[in-house]
Order: structure tokens, then C-alpha cells, then sequence
């Protein structure tokens, strides 16, 4: 008997842009990125990104209307998860008390807040359910890993949960073998670096890229904490300029004026020693935050993953491996790839594989061991 056809759109939107794309199971029929520009942006200066979703919404349906694509064929609509409290890892139905939190924005205001209600309101016109996978906050930690050294501060579980977790759970489908039973490190290496541990299924410890871990293309990762604090008291920088220092211009950007690992790699071909030495340090910084992970894993490792933008780097998976191969075999997966990772989320739910899970299903606490 042929498997069934589930017809998806899954969007993701991001800062100056919105990507989505029309799947007939996990055949991508139609992709676009839908780029916006200053000038359209600029009517939503200053107010809550979700002013935006109508906007973005529209420009969709256009775009999928002009591939005469009737969406009353879908069988779904994903859309990004975005900054909610925080979650066990799976595939949420969108409900009201989702768009509620999300219009809150407690966790803070984020492109992929929007994917909920893109999904939400694209549902509704094509008689359908709206979903989100795997968002942000997924949260699996056990209560050790939330310490951080003072009780003022707890340690908040923010990653790449979305390819993290579809990484995962493809490479066991590859080797023939539960995801539960596995013992991964899932390297995510992009413009924000996440280095995760997995055991039983769950995603027990993960760099959370913007405060921790090794520096990236943009961000600065963990930096030294008393010369950071009188960096933010000198008087030289306000609370924003200091955000953007630390998330947007730090890391390779903050040595060498670009976030562009392929310009990066020409000067060092040309000679240029510092690229050199920054590209090298990087690579050293994310070795270390494997190793760590191995610790929490008590050594026992069966694969290490490797995946995002930078996985495709020659020279930084070679680099990477000297350091790390002897902790376990390295399996590369390049790219982000969310769409099709959304979707492999809603299609678990629709070929019964997974429960859909109905937020909130469990108060935040409760999905904690």
C-alpha cells in the first residue's frame, strides 16, 4: 500500500526575511525566501514584532497563490517556535494560550515569536491545524544543570533545539536505532554555536549560545564575567550597545570585521596570521565545549554530530576533529535546515509516530526530571 500523502507548509521567519516552503512529505514541492526591506521594515520601528504577522502573512499567500497552490490541500501549517517557557522537546498544536505567552514576550522579542501565528492564521484559511516543533525553549534538563554559581542567576536552557533534536533523531533512523537508546553530542555550528548532550531521549545539557560556550561567527559566548562588568559600568557603552556587541558583533566579527567563515579561510590561505589565529582559537573553544559534554556523559559517547552552516568547512571539521575524534566517531550533517526539520516533526504526529502535545500540557516544572 503506498504511504500517505500529508501536503505541509512550514515557514521560519527570521529578522529581514521570511522562509517557507511548500512539502509533499518530506519532498520540498516549492521553497522561497521572501526578503523584506528597510523601507517596509521601517513601519514597524519601535513596536512589538508581532505588528509584523499580518504583513508577513499576506506576502505568503501571495507567493503561494501565484504557484496556484490551493491550501485547502494541506494537511498542516508549522511555523517556527519561538521564546516560550520552557518545554519538553515535540510537536505543539498552536492554541490560544500559546499566542497569548508568545504576545507577552517574557522570554524576550524574537523573529520566531511569529511563527506561531503566521502558522496560526494560514491554518485557519486552509481548514487545517497549525503546529510548532521543537521551539527554542525546548528544556530537558535535570535540576544539576541548572546551577550557575550564584542563587541570584539560574542557568536558562535556550539552544538550536529544532536541528538539534531532527539531527538526532535522523541519524538513529539512519543507523536502524531508537533515539532513546543513543548517547549523543549534537555540535551545532552556526551563527550561534549550541553543543548538546543526549541521553534517553532528552537533551540532558546545551550551551545556551548567547550567554555561554565558545564564540561564534557573531556572537561572543562565554566571556570573562568581572571584565565584563566593568566593561558594562564603565560609562563607555549603554545596556543596548552593549546586546550588540556581545550577540551581534562579537566573536569572529569582533576580531576580524566579517562573520564570513569562507572570507575568513581566503586570508588565512593569503597568510593573514590573525584570521589564522581567531579561526583556530574558535575551533579550540568548541573542542573544549564537546569535551565537556563527554563529561556529562560520563565518556561514554556514541556518536558526535556535527551540523549547522559552518559543518561545511573543510578545514574547520578537520581542525575540529583533531581535538575531539578520540572521544567518539564524528558524522557531519551541513546545514540548518529547518524547514524540513519542522516538518519531520508534523509528519511524526500525522503517521501517528508521536502524540501531538497540547500546550500547555504540563506547567513548566513539570517536564523537568
Amino acid at each position: 500500500m503506498p504511504a500517505a500523502e500529508f501536503k505541509i507548509l512550514a515557514i521560519n521567519p527570521g529578522s529581514t526575511s521570511t522562509k517557507f516552503g511548500l512539502f509533499s512529505n518530506e519532498q520540498a514541492l516549492h521553497v522561497a525566501t521572501l526578503r523584506h526591506s528597510d523601507e517596509e521594515m521601517a513601519q514597524f520601528l519601535g513596536g512589538p514584532i508581532l505588528d509584523q504577522h499580518e504583513f508577513r502573512g499576506a506576502l505568503i499567500e501571495r507567493e503561494i497563490a501565484s504557484q496556484g497552490f490551493n491550501l485547502r490541500t494541506l494537511a498542516g501549517v508549522v511555523g517556527r517556535g519561538g521564546l516560550l517557557r520552557p518545554l519538553a522537546s515535540g510537536t505543539y498544536r498552536v492554541n490560544d494560550a500559546m499566542l497569548e505567552e508568545l504576545s507577552r514576550a517574557e522570554r524576550g522579542e524574537h523573529a520566531a515569536n511569529l511563527g506561531a501565528f503566521l502558522a496560526r492564521n494560514i491554518a485557519r484559511r486552509a481548514g487545517t491545524e497549525a503546529y510548532v516543533v521543537d521551539p527554542v525553549a525546548v528544556d530537558e534538563w535535570p535540576g544539576r544543570a541548572r546551577f550557575s554559581g550564584t542563587s541570584l542567576i539560574e542557568r536558562q536552557c535556550l539552544s538550536h533545539a529544532l536541528n538539534t533534536k531532527a539531527v538526532a533523531k535522523r541519524y538513529a533512523k539512519e543507523v536502524g536505532r531508537p533515539y532513546k537508546s543513543l548517547r549523543l553530542i549534537v555540535a551545532h555550528l552556526g551563527s550561534g554555536i549550541s553543543v548538546s548532550a543526549h541521553e534517553s531521549g532528552r537533551m540532558i545539557d546545551v550551551t545556551n549560545s548567547r550567554e555561554e560556550g565558545a564564540f561564534s561567527p557573531e556572537r561572543a559566548g562565554g566571556v570573562p564575567a568581572a571584565q565584563l562588568v566593568n566593561l558594562c559600568f564603565s560609562g563607555r557603552y549603554t545596556a543596548k550597545e552593549i546586546e550588540r556587541l556581545l550577540f551581534h558583533e562579537g566573536g569572529l566579527f569582533s576580531y576580524l570585521r566579517t562573520k564570513d567563515l569562507a572570507e575568513i579561510e581566503r586570508r588565512i590561505l593569503d597568510g593573514d596570521e590573525k584570521a589564522a589565529a581567531v579561526f583556530d582559537a574558535m575551533v579550540y573553544q568548541i573542542a573544549k565545549e564537546i569535551g565537556a559534554m563527554a563529561a556529562v556523559l560520563s565518556g561514554k559517547v556514541d556518536v558526535l554530530l556535527v551540523t549547522g552552516g559552518m559543518a561545511h568547512s573543510q578545514k574547520l571539521v578537520r581542525d575540529l576533529s583533531g581535538f575531539v575524534r578520540w572521544i567518539a566517531p564524528i558524522t557531519l550533517f551541513p546545514g540548518e535546515d529547518e524547514l524540513p526539520a519542522m516538518v519531520e516533526g508534523v509528519l511524526r504526529v500525522l503517521r501517528g509516530e508521536e502524540a501531538v502535545c497540547d500546550f500547555p500540557s504540563m506547567p513548566a516544572r513539570e517536564v523537568r526530571p
